[in-house]
């Protein structure tokens, strides 16, 4: 495997350095949602009972203290909660886009380097070409079938080695898409629960 990795080129280190990075990435934002699955389970409801006793100072430390994406909404609009609704609802949607602009942070990064790698290992087969044309060339015409291939099968080892990396990296860049989506809804329940809720509390 070191062997063909060599006679790749030098185009296979940036491939290589972008399975690395890209890898870094996946596992930061792997154990960043896997510390998220449980922080903020059920805090909306926890919140809006508090908020049913009238405890509206015990609901905001429920929230904050959660240290959640959801608790930093609904410490948002807890705060909020007696302006009228369209700012409630204004500064909900802003403080949810924070939170998922948070959550995808690196994701478009991810995606350039799955976007990046086969790019590469074009670039590196494309080269490899000019190289195998050019032995063609100071050989006066006279082709050696060995060489000729020889040539080509190595410049095709960028290729293969760019679409190898690039394939897990574009699976990894929609798994983590798919857990953002999940957690952009989860805290949209919570909002719509707790409007509710301030809503059936003012009639």
């Amino acid at each position: 495997m070191l062997e063909f990795f060599v006679k790749g080129g030098v185009v296979m280190w940036p491939i290589l350095m972008c399975s690395i990075l890209a890898l870094a990435i996946f596992l930061e934002r792997l154990i960043r949602f896997s510390r998220m699955r449980t922080r903020g389970a059920g805090l909306a409801e926890k919140v809006i009972r508090l908020l049913r006793t009238g405890d509206i100072g015990a609901a905001e430390e429920k929230a904050v203290n959660s240290n959640s994406s959801m608790g930093r909404v609904l410490a948002q609009a807890i705060r909020f909660k007696d302006r009228d609704r369209e700012t409630l609802e204004t500064v909900i949607m802003h403080a949810t886009e924070a939170e998922i602009r948070n959550m995808s942070s690196y994701l478009q990064a991810l995606a350039t380097i799955g976007n990046l790698a086969p790019l590469l290992g074009l670039l590196g087969t494309v080269t490899g070409m000019i190289k195998a044309f050019m032995v063609i060339q100071q050989m006066g015409g006279k082709v050696n079938a060995a060489v000729l291939a020889g040539g080509i099968w190595e410049a095709m080892l960028t290729t293969a080695f760019g679409l190898i990396v690039a394939l897990p990296i574009v699976l990894a860049h929609s798994y983590l898409l798919a857990r953002v989506d999940k957690y952009e809804t989860r805290l949209n329940d919570g909002a719509v629960k707790f409007i509710t809720e301030l809503d059936h509390h003012r009639s």
